[in-house]
């Protein structure tokens, strides 16, 4: 019998990831699968496992090896869950790569775009086509997505853009960092921030094509940004941990919207945080600051 739910989420090793799994076979039924997503087969096995040990799991959990930055392997497993059940319900995209401020930022560039820009690209364009009526296809990004925190002259290459316009914008980024050319043209130093904004760009540049068809079958296509989470993700970044979530509890505020009855048409296309929506244009940009205390 083919399971009446599928839920994928990617970067689901650790962190929210792993807690949003946790959250997801707990509060979803008998009869629905949950794949727990990662790039080393070892620790996609050890997490599920974990996930099946913590919350003895309403819902079958599966562990399946997947490098988001191979877009063809994003590809392929889409068209396989299409193919064999149907499509998918829930697809939450987290993976992101780990980045320092040890090193430079330019040796670091090329993994950390291509697992959170290069991934994203990937999932809204290889999932959305297998996105069952009614179902969630949600982008973890952050505070820091909006457009405000690029300086002005950089915001047009966003706003407004379509999917394929976010990529090459992103890839003439990358290239202007790996040059030594970024900070001349306007980038911010912290790569993290106009990766967030590309991220919320290609979310908001999906929902347009299809608000039209999604809205009226209670389908859900946005960002989420889950607050300042305890990980060693953002560990080399922030000094101040006091106010801090765990995973599990950044993972609750997600799980709602993901798991809603009904979608909340005024989340779609938009950039999600503790149920508010963050105006697209906020923020403010970095300037000449190496880090942003924002969460």
């Amino acid at each position: 019998m083919k399971p009446a739910r599928i839920a994928l989420v990617t970067g689901a090793n650790k962190g929210i990831g792993l807690a949003l799994v946790e959250g997801l076979a707990a509060r979803m039924g008998p009869e629905d699968l949950v794949l727990l997503t990662g790039r080393d087969a070892g620790r996609v096995r050890d997490a599920a496992a974990l996930v099946e040990k913590a919350t003895g799991t309403r819902s079958l959990v599966e562990g399946r090896v997947l490098d988001v930055a191979d877009a063809g392997a994003v590809a392929a497993m889409a068209t396989e869950l299409g193919e064999r059940h149907g499509g998918v319900d829930i697809v939450v995209s987290n993976a992101s790569a780990l980045l320092t401020p040890d090193r430079p930022q330019a040796e670091q560039a090329d993994e950390f775009i291509a697992v959170a820009n290069g991934a994203t690209h990937s999932i809204l364009r290889s999932f959305g086509p297998v996105l069952r009526p009614g179902g969630r296809l949600i982008v973890v990004a952050s505070t820091l997505g909006t457009l405000g925190h690029l300086d002005p002259w950089l915001q047009p290459l966003f706003d407004g853009a379509s999917l394929d316009e976010v990529e090459k914008t992103v890839e003439s980024w990358r290239a202007a960092v790996n040059a030594g050319t970024a900070q001349e043209q306007g980038w911010p130093h912290w790569l993290n921030v106009p990766s967030k904004v590309a991220q919320v760009a290609a979310v908001r540049a999906v929902a347009a094509q299809r608000r039209a068809r999604d809205l009226p079958e209670g389908t859900l296509i946005a960002a989420v940004c889950p607050g300042l989470v305890d990980t060693p993700l953002s560990r080399p970044w922030f000094d101040d941990f006091s106010r801090a979530l765990t995973p599990a509890q950044a993972a609750r505020a997600v799980l709602d919207l993901v798991l809603s009855e009904r979608a909340d048409p005024k989340f779609y296309g938009e950039l999600v945080r503790f149920g508010r929506v963050l105006p697209w244009h906020d923020g403010t940009p970095p300037r000449h600051q190496e880090r942003m205390l924002i969460s």
